[in-house]
C-alpha cells in the first residue's frame, strides 16, 4: 500500500524520512496545530516603534504619477513624508483608494496603523469589497506610512517589523512563457541562470486557470521530463500550473514531478478550490504551494491547518501589506511552513519582497525577481545590485527610497474625477 502524505505525517515517519531525502521535501512533514494556536500566532504584535513618544498625525495622502509609475505620498501633519511605489493596478483601483481606503487614514495617528489595518476593512462597509481591489489600496497606503515612520525613526521597514535577520535574498526566475517548446523553454531558463546567478527557477505548465486544458498538448509532461536533466541537480526547480487542474489532473502531473525531482508544485487547482488543493497536498509528497491570490486571513488559516499547503504565498499587495502577510508567516511558521511571498509589484515589487525577507524568520530559500533593478535600483539606499544570485536589502530608512529619485520629482498628483 502506498503511503500519501497525510497518513505519513500521521503515522509519525514522515519528519525523520523526509530530513534524509536531499532536502528537496523539507517543508512536506509539518507540524499539526490547533486554531487557538494560529489565532495567538497571528495576533502577536509586528510594529517595533516604541520609542515614537508623540502622536504623528496622518495630514494627507496622495496618489501620484511620473509615467507609467503610481507612487502614494504620506505627509504628517509636522511635515515627515513617506512614500511608497504601487503596482500597475492603481491605474483602475484609483477610484476606491480615494473614495474608500484614504479617507479613513488621514487625520489618524499613524502609530496605530496596525488597528487602522484593520479599522478600514470596516469603514464605509469596505468588506462588501474584499479581495485583491480593496487589500491592494490599503497595502499601498500602509507601505508609504510605514515609510513615513521608518524616516521618523531612521530604521529601515525590516527593523520596524521586528527587526533584520538578513542582508541579501537569493532569487529566483522565470519566464512567464507557456507558448515554448520544451526544448525552448529550458534554453530559456539556461539563460536565465546566466544571466542572474540565480540558484533556482520556475517554469509555467497548463494554460492557466484552463481546466486542465494545456497550453500545448503535451507540452507540460515533455518540459518536466527534461528541465531537471538539461539544468542540472544544483538548480532548484519550481513549477506553477496557475490553477490549471483539478485534483485528479494535478495529482497525475504532480506525480510526474516528484519522479523528476521537481521541487515545488505551485497552485495547481484554481486559487478558490481550497479543497482541490488540498486533496493534492494529501496524494502527493512534493510541496504544495499557493495563496497569491487570497485575501482573507481566515482562509490562510484554513490553508495552513489543514496543511492545504506547505508553503504559504501572500502577495505584499494583494493581501494588504506586511503587516496582513507577517500575520500569514506567524500562522505558517506556528505550523513548521515557509513562505515565499508571490510578488505583484512589476518592476519595483522585488524591493517589498526583499523588505519581507528581510525580517521573516521562516521565510523560503529563493525569491521571485522579473528584472528591471538597472532601472529602479538607484532609487534605493544604498543602490541595490545582483550578485551571485542574490540582491541586497535596502538599509535606507523606511522603504530605501531616495529623496532625490528622478522618478519622484516628476510625479504629479493623480486627481480622481467622476463623470
Amino acid at each position: 500500500m502506498k503511503l500519501n502524505r497525510r497518513l505519513f505525517i500521521k503515522s509519525g515517519l514522515g519528519a525523520g524520512v523526509c530530513a534524509m531525502t536531499q532536502g528537496r521535501l523539507s517543508a512536506a512533514a509539518p507540524r499539526k496545530t490547533t486554531l487557538a494556536q494560529l489565532d495567538k500566532a497571528a495576533a502577536a504584535p509586528v510594529l517595533k516603534i516604541a520609542s515614537i513618544k508623540s502622536p504623528v498625525k496622518i495630514a494627507s495622502i496622495e496618489l501620484l504619477r511620473n509615467r507609467r509609475n503610481f507612487f502614494v505620498r504620506a505627509t504628517s501633519t509636522d511635515g515627515a513624508v513617506g512614500v511608497a511605489v504601487t503596482n500597475g493596478r492603481a491605474a483602475y483601483l484609483h477610484t476606491i483608494l480615494k473614495q474608500l481606503v484614504i479617507p479613513y487614514f488621514v487625520g489618524k495617528d499613524a502609530r496605530n496603523l496596525e488597528s487602522l489595518i484593520d479599522g478600514v476593512y470596516v469603514y464605509r462597509s469596505n468588506y462588501k469589497l474584499s479581495g485583491v481591489a480593496l487589500w491592494c489600496c490599503v497595502a499601498w497606503v500602509e507601505f508609504s506610512i510605514l515609510d513615513l515612520l521608518g524616516k521618523i525613526m531612521d530604521k529601515s521597514v525590516g527593523e520596524l517589523l521586528g527587526g533584520v535577520i538578513r542582508r541579501e535574498v537569493p532569487i529566483y526566475v522565470a519566464s512567464g512563457n507557456r507558448h515554448t517548446t520544451p526544448k525552448q523553454e529550458v534554453d530559456v531558463l539556461a539563460k536565465h541562470i546566466e544571466r542572474t546567478g540565480a540558484g533556482a527557477i520556475k517554469f509555467k505548465v497548463g494554460g492557466r486557470m484552463s481546466n486542465n486544458a494545456d497550453s500545448i498538448p503535451g507540452r507540460s509532461e515533455g518540459l518536466i521530463r527534461i528541465v531537471r536533466k538539461v539544468l542540472g541537480d544544483k538548480v532548484t526547480i519550481y513549477a506553477d500550473a496557475n490553477g490549471s487542474y483539478d485534483c485528479r489532473k494535478a495529482t497525475e502531473l504532480g506525480k510526474l514531478m516528484q519522479d523528476h525531482k521537481i521541487d515545488m508544485f505551485e497552485e495547481p487547482c484554481p486559487f478558490d478550490h481550497l479543497e482541490q488543493t488540498r486533496c493534492v497536498a494529501d496524494a502527493l509528497s512534493i510541496p504544495i504551494s499557493g495563496g497569491e491570490q487570497e485575501t482573507s486571513l481566515r482562509r490562510f488559516r484554513w490553508m495552513v491547518h489543514n496543511n492545504a499547503v506547505q508553503i504559504v504565498q501572500p502577495d505584499l499587495h494583494y493581501n494588504g501589506g506586511f503587516i496582513r502577510a507577517i500575520r500569514v508567516a506567524r500562522m505558517a511558521a506556528e505550523a513548521g511552513m515557509s513562505v515565499t511571498p508571490h510578488m505583484s509589484g512589476g518592476g519595483v515589487g522585488y524591493v517589498d519582497v526583499l523588505h519581507f525577507a528581510s525580517c521573516t524568520p521562516n521565510i523560503g530559500d529563493f525569491h521571485e525577481y522579473k528584472g528591471g533593478l538597472d532601472k529602479t535600483g538607484p532609487w534605493y539606499d544604498p543602490p541595490l545590485r545582483l550578485k551571485n544570485g542574490a540582491i541586497n536589502v535596502p538599509t535606507g530608512p523606511g522603504l530605501g527610497i531616495t529623496a532625490d529619485a528622478d522618478i519622484l520629482r516628476d510625479a504629479k498628483p493623480v486627481r480622481l474625477e467622476i463623470k
